[in-house]
């Protein structure tokens, strides 16, 4: 296998397989080059529609799905390298610059996924054909597109107080800033088209099942032995929902159990199940411990592996320990839209209302001090903790959820909003 081959599996994530993809063959011809678009005051060549329509058709084979006729798919990529040239565009008018320190960073890391050091990896490069340099150009390209993204469409989203009050008026916005149950449970199956006989037996296997919970059985290993349920090899662990996502009478019922509590069998069309209560969270109380906190997140994307992001993350905090402006970090890099434009600020926020893995570090940081870098379902975080405070719920707490909530859902609706307004208003024409 040639250098060329091993490498483009680790760098397709961050160069999205546009320099590593080339076959021995293909790297022997070289077509004429011509312009297929111009686009404003730039142009979008052949070869880079080439390049690109290759890794397409390599990541929808690997799916194993068919492949859309190839004229179809180059139209669609070329669109796609249109709205990427108009962005970087934007990005040079808005004078975003990326640093030669962080793409040196960035091509590190690169280096450093394959085993190498970036003289190695260099040479690699020049030893399969491929220019150090258009790797280094692309990693700039698509920088330049997620700083152009975060700042111009977080500016977009506005959410008004009439909004606020709206949401918190609705039946979702009184489910979604309700209380929070994490659940478990056991399925005894009842077949399609049971009989009678067949019935009775399974309320009595359910029964019993219950019976040996309330003397004390352990749930998870009922669930494991018993449970006909898609969770059963979790121990029936369900996640957390609110009461309004269950069915009736297990919306009512929940609110009333305590934690540790298991529902009697109930009947529903699957057959008989039962519901324990392992935790809950948010709800009613009227004290809340809160925190004031600021966070910057690093994603792992197309362009940036999961590696990568981590490093990201750790160069940052770095960066801060040295002495440079949290906020000012957070408005550069941050990719959580909610908060990046206050500088990484999510104010006084409720712990339970952040995830495990974010809330676990928040309260092992000690007020004024900052995280070192650590993951969660969102990507790799570092925060910092501002202050904390005990206060009774109000409803300022309400209207902040809410908002939080709108901005977050209407984040992507405006990027695509935004995505289309701005092909819209661009120059182009196509060559193809």
């Amino acid at each position: 296998m040639n250098v060329k081959t091993k490498l483009s599996n680790c760098m397709r994530p961050l160069l999205l397989g546009a320099l590593l993809i080339t076959t021995g063959a293909q790297a022997q011809v070289q077509p004429l080059n011509r312009v297929v678009a111009i686009v404003d005051n730039d142009v979008v060549m052949q070869s880079q529609l080439d390049t690109r329509l290759r890794e397409v058709q390599q990541t929808i084979a690997q799916r194993g799905a068919a492949l859309p006729p190839e004229h179809v798919l180059s139209q669609q990529v070329l669109e796609r390298l249109i709205i990427e040239n108009i962005q970087l565009q934007i990005g040079e008018r808005s004078g975003i610059r990326i640093t030669d320190e962080e793409l040196n960073q960035a091509m590190e890391t690169i280096a450093q996924r394959n085993g190498m050091n970036l003289d190695q990896f260099r040479s690699a490069l020049a030893a399969d054909g491929l220019s150090y340099m258009d790797a280094r150009d692309q990693i700039k390209r698509e920088m330049i597109i997620s700083r152009v993204r975060q700042r111009r469409v977080a500016e977009r989203i506005q959410v008004t107080d009439q909004e606020i009050q709206n949401f918190l008026a609705s039946d979702l916005g009184k489910m979604q800033l309700s209380a929070e149950f994490r659940l478990a449970n056991i399925l005894i199956p009842v077949p399609e088209g049971a009989s009678p006989s067949a019935i009775q037996a399974a309320e009595r296997q359910a029964q019993e099942v219950y019976q040996q919970l309330q003397q004390g059985a352990d749930f998870a290993q009922l669930a494991i032995a018993q449970s006909a349920s898609e969770t059963a090899l979790e121990g029936g662990e369900m996640g957390w929902r609110k009461a309004g996502q269950l069915p009736p009478p297990f919306d009512r019922m929940i609110s009333a159990l305590g934690v540790g509590q298991v529902t009697e069998p109930l009947r529903t069309p699957g057959g008989f199940i039962m519901l324990k209560l392992l935790d809950k969270r948010g709800g009613d109380s009227q004290v809340r411990d809160e925190v004031n906190v600021r966070h910057i997140l690093i994603k792992p994307s197309e362009i940036r592996s999961e590696a990568d992001a981590q490093r990201l993350a750790e160069r940052l905090y770095q960066r801060i320990k040295a002495g440079e402006d949290f906020a000012e970090l957070a408005k550069n890099f941050s990719e959580d839209p909610g908060s990046a434009l206050n500088g990484g600020v999510l104010s006084w926020i409720d712990p339970n209302a952040l995830v495990p893995e974010f809330r676990a570090v928040m309260e092992q940081t000690p007020a004024g001090e900052l995280s070192k870098p650590f993951k969660s379902p969102f990507g790799w975080h570092v925060l910092e903790v501002l202050g904390r405070r005990a206060t009774d719920t109000s409803e300022q707490f309400r209207e902040q959820q809410a908002a939080n909530l709108l901005r977050n859902r209407k984040y992507e609706e405006e990027l695509q909003a935004w995505l289309r307004q701005i092909r819209d208003e661009a120059y182009v024409e196509t060559k193809l």
